[in-house]
């Protein structure tokens, strides 16, 4: 017999009656009836119930062990009795009979429970991670984690992709994110980067004639985290040779759909081949967001021009001044209180908005200060223009375009939470297309890129010589699900002097191109195909699938809010050995000034 075990805990059944076993895990629950003990053994794969009584030799050593402590059990597998059958087991109409028992490993008092799922906080969980990821829900998201990144490699070889792996350690990135900073002993004075995206070195595979490439890619970012932000993350990053937009979304909808098909356990995923195409200011407009939860039927209204001259003088001038009103509809809110209205306009000034107006209606009969200055009316002609009926309400947020937008985005998203109309049991995937290759920035008084400055802009060179360049789209598409933005990708720029222009409008000279963008331009230089790609996140997708609000939960050993990983102390001190090796020095940053009362 094996030195650990002849089966694992999740192993036995009724056809294993009267045989005699070998089983090794963690003592999950012990039970003590009075000279019976009972003693649930849990290994990776199952748990299985162990017996000892005064009989057995493996009493005395069962009872003095804490739970969590690794044993080895010898013993004869025995039926249950009809009354203590456990249906909610795979091993529960059988438990073993204890004959013998050896200690692997003893353990201390545990600093956090590991059977059942109770809360406990974030900062003990991470620090004990070893013990966290023995709890069942934490083992089934790593699990399930697995199983998502082989279900997405193996969709990706069935379409033609192959999988390569770009550089770790590469060079500083003067766009985008803060770049994590590797010191080079070798070289004094000068940094590697770790990668925020293989984004160039893909490219790159694409000019050197690979067609299809794709890898589950580990990426780093310095910025601040949030529920589904983290230093260091994954991508099922890819790119395509001789692709046009279309390309890019027929290859990758048949793999997350498939993918999320897969695990979705009964819930419903928008089909390949129909996820909606919704044009970036359409978005803005009807959802408040480039990242639109679906799964809200509600649609926000553009009504500015209703309010053009209007009783209510607040809006009229915010119309009057380049401002506009956005309407929020808040179907079927007859019963509800004035307390209901009035408490999401408080929710808006918490948010830090000016306010949320409202306006409420009952078997036809309007209410609120808007409605009362708007005049019944006006009122019913817009309530007509938005499709709404007797016993509806409405929101309104009114400002500058930006600051409306934003709010009626939120208050969409509050409105249908609190009136429970987000459908559940479902995944809403979308994609969000004609991005603005440029944006004014209001600090600089300059145009700049809007978002990524290596798509392909919509029209070409044409475009860029003669529109507007706020009018300019790209070749730009982010993938989102139930709110969440999976993705951005694009079509590349892939030609010089396209990429010379586009950045010129931005105000960088060939020379900055050349300068920080070198390798990329000198290949397009050599014979580049068209080509574009996407790089949906990977914790972001187990994520949505295991129902869980942050990422955090499914990794394996993530760090916490602030960048650090509190089981192994990181990030550390080193010594002044591994400094001057390196050719640096530390300096701290200036401590506050005290001042006396």
């Amino acid at each position: 017999m094996h030195a650990y075990r002849s089966h694992n805990c999740a192993a036995l059944r009724e056809s294993d009656v009267g045989e005699t076993v070998r089983v090794s895990g963690w003592v999950h629950r012990k039970r003590d009836h009075g000279g019976i003990l009972f003693v649930d053994l849990r290994d990776h794969y199952g748990m299985t119930q162990i017996v000892a009584d005064t009989d057995s030799p493996a009493l005395e050593l069962l009872e003095g062990l804490r739970l969590e402590s690794v044993v080895t059990i010898d013993g004869e597998v025995k039926a249950r009795t009809p009354e203590t059958v456990n249906p909610n087991l795979p091993t529960g109409a059988v438990e073993i009979y204890a004959r013998a028992a050896t200690v692997q490993s003893r353990a201390e008092e545990l600093p956090m429970p590991v059977a059942g799922e109770q809360e406990y906080p974030e900062d003990i969980r991470l620090k004990y991670r070893f013990l966290d990821l023995r709890r069942e829900s934490m083992h089934r998201n790593v699990m399930l984690r697995s199983q998502v990144i082989a279900s997405l490699r193996r969709r990706m070889h069935e379409q033609g992709f192959m999988e390569f792996q770009t550089p770790i350690l590469s060079a500083s990135s003067p766009e985008g994110a803060r770049d994590f900073l590797v010191p080079s002993r070798l070289h004094p004075g000068t940094f590697y980067a770790l990668p925020q995206a293989p984004q160039m070195f893909k490219q790159l595979l694409m000019v050197a004639g690979f067609d299809r490439y794709f890898q589950i890619a580990p990426c780093f970012r310095d910025e601040d985290l949030r529920a589904d932000r983290s230093a260091e993350f994954y991508q099922l990053d890819f790119e395509m040779s001789f692709v046009t937009q279309e390309d890019v979304f027929n290859a990758l909808e048949p793999v997350l759909a498939g993918c999320f098909e897969e695990f979705a356990g009964g819930k419903s995923v928008t089909p390949a081949g129909t996820f909606p195409r919704i044009p970036y200011a359409e978005a803005m407009l009807k959802y408040g967001t480039d990242k639109p939860d679906l799964r809200n039927p509600l649609v926000i209204a553009d009504v500015s021009q209703h309010f053009e001259t209007s009783g209510f003088g607040l809006f009229e001038k915010i119309v009057g001044s380049g401002g506009v009103v956005r309407a929020v509809p808040a179907p079927g809110t007859a019963e509800k209180s004035r307390k209901f209205f009035d408490d999401m306009n408080e929710w808006a000034r918490k948010e830090g908005f000016a306010g949320l107006g409202y306006v409420t209606r009952k078997g036809g009969e309007f209410g609120g200060l808007i409605a009362k200055n708007h005049g019944p009316e006006n009122m019913e002609r817009l309530y007509a223009e938005l499709g709404l009926g007797a016993d509806d309400g409405l929101f309104f947020a009114a400002g500058k375009a930006s600051e409306a937008t934003k709010l009626a985005g939120a208050a969409r998203t509050r409105v249908g939470e609190e009136l429970g109309l987000i459908e559940q049991g479902c995944f809403k995937f979308c994609w969000i297309v004609d991005f603005p290759m440029y944006e004014y920035d209001e600090d600089l008084k300059k145009i700049d890129f809007s978002h990524n400055p290596f798509s392909m802009p919509q029209g070409e060179m044409d475009a860029l010589e003669n529109q507007d360049p706020l009018t300019i789209l790209a070749w730009q598409y982010d993938i989102v699900c139930n709110g969440y933005e999976l993705s951005s990708g694009a079509i590349r720029n892939h030609r010089p002097e396209i990429m010379y222009k586009a950045f010129e409008i931005a105000g960088y000279s060939q020379a900055d191109v050349d300068a920080n963008f070198s390798g990329m331009i000198e290949a397009f230089k050599l014979g580049a195909p068209p080509h574009g790609g996407s790089a949906p996140g990977i914790d972001r997708i187990v994520m949505l699938l295991a129902h869980e609000p942050n990422i955090r939960e499914v990794i394996a050993f993530p760090m916490n809010q602030r960048a650090q990983d509190l089981m192994m102390g990181a990030p550390s001190q080193v010594g002044i050995k591994q400094l001057r090796e390196l050719h640096i020095r530390t300096v701290e940053p200036p401590k506050a000034e005290t001042t006396g009362s």
